[in-house]
């Protein structure tokens, strides 16, 4: 609840700074030192306990990384678990990169490099990454929007820029980049009919982005934001358009809906490009919206309600 309300708040900040003629520069977290009181031993206790304990699910007690080998060993091995475990090994290793920078740690960054071979070897050979489908029948990757395809990319294109940040190596990087290419030249196409199911992969095109000078990734960004809100045909009783915001064109929204999750990382994502664009993207009574969605009140009943 915390995060949520800290994220709306920076989004009513980036609103009320827009108006007046500001916009952010984000500082890389590589370059920030973190050595205050309250922040530094829960930081170090993620690097000497909580790293540990992702690493031991991540690759023992679940079969996560088991998936990744199966898919380079190329046996006709089947997939273990749900289509979006990719993104828990991602989020992992993004964790690392993040770590590795307060608390340089060699054990660590050698098992980040591992899961990175392992990763990249399951790489097919057009540059899509998914081992859901590399394993189940690449005959029916993206035709799903709601099977978190782009979603475990957007998470994929974050950890390789963290790590690449903190560590230069490109590695990583250049598995996301190819990546990212596969995805702009199947899906960015002239009378596409796609949304993401699930929203991240829009903040993550502007890391890719900022980190790579490439404004195919920036227009990859805008047109998966420009995508939504045209009530995209989806048979389901539960997954409707205003649970994954696609009831109005992110420029007509005048409130939030539907799974916070997915609503926070695009309205992130939104910021990202109304800044790099350095203009305003939401209507100006989305401000004011936001506004009131940043008292405590209204985030512990109206998120609370639409998430339930």
């Amino acid at each position: 609840m915390k995060i949520m309300l800290s994220a709306v708040a920076m989004m009513v900040c980036f609103c009320c700074c827009a108006q007046q003629g500001y916009y952010f520069t984000p500082v890389n977290f590589s370059k920030v030192n973190i050595n205050d009181a309250f922040w530094k031993p829960r930081m170090q206790n993620v690097a000497t306990v909580t790293m540990d304990a992702c690493i031991y699910q991540t690759e023992v007690r679940t079969p996560r990384i088991r998936n990744f080998e199966k898919v380079a060993r190329k046996q006709g091995e089947k997939h273990e678990g749900i289509y979006y475990d990719d993104s828990d090994v991602y989020k992992a290793l993004e964790a690392i990169a993040y770590s590795l920078r307060n608390n340089p740690n060699p054990t660590l960054e050698a098992k980040a490099d591992e899961w990175i071979d392992k990763i990249a070897a399951a790489q097919e050979p057009d540059g899509y990454l998914n081992t859901y489908y590399s394993l189940r029948g690449l005959e029916n990757r993206w035709t799903d929007v709601e099977k978190h395809e782009d979603y475990n990319a957007g998470h994929l294109i974050e950890a390789a820029v963290a790590y690449y940040d903190v560590t230069s190596k490109r590695k990583f990087l250049d598995v996301a980049i190819r990546f990212a290419n596969h995805i702009d030249s199947i899906l960015h196409l002239a009378g596409k009919k796609w949304i993401s199911g699930h929203q991240e992969i829009e903040l993550a095109l502007v890391k890719l982005y900022r980190v790579t000078n490439n404004p195919r990734y920036l227009a990859l960004a805008n047109w998966y934001i420009t995508s939504r809100g045209y009530q995209f045909p989806y048979k389901s009783t539960w997954l409707t358009p205003a649970y994954w915001q696609d009831v109005k064109p992110i420029v007509d929204q005048t409130e939030i809906t539907g799974h916070a999750v997915r609503a926070m990382y695009m309205f992130s994502g939104v910021a990202d490009m109304a800044a790099l664009q350095k203009k305003r993207i939401l209507p100006e009574s989305y401000g004011k919206n936001l506004g009131r969605c940043g008292t405590p009140e209204y985030v512990c009943n109206r998120w609370y309600r639409v998430c339930r």
